[in-house]
């Protein structure tokens, strides 16, 4: 039989994301399109929050983040200025 337990060390095995939250995002934008807007800077994948106006945006390093975050914040995407900051690391779960 397994107990549910705490992974108490999860964050000493990850990687550090190199992940940033992207707000104020128009309403028609789908992944495809919020990786195409962070092109130049090297991404590896983006994820849509549903229909909330917001997303996500991983990249391989954190100097390609940082220079997403200084050259996208504020800039216009689909009619509106986005937002771009670093998103806050992923929440520790439980395993079982």
């Amino acid at each position: 039989m397994s107990a549910t337990w705490w992974d108490s060390d999860w964050k000493d095995r990850s990687a550090p994301e190199n992940r940033v939250h992207v707000g104020n995002l128009p309403w028609g934008t789908d992944e495809r399109s919020l990786k195409d807007a962070f092109a130049n800077y090297g991404p590896r994948s983006a994820e849509m929050s549903g229909a909330r106006g917001f997303g996500f945006v991983n990249f391989e390093d954190n100097k390609s983040m940082n220079d997403a975050i200084q050259g996208m914040n504020g800039q216009e995407l689909g009619g509106r200025n986005i937002t771009v900051d670093k998103a806050n690391d992923r929440p520790r779960r439980w395993r079982a």
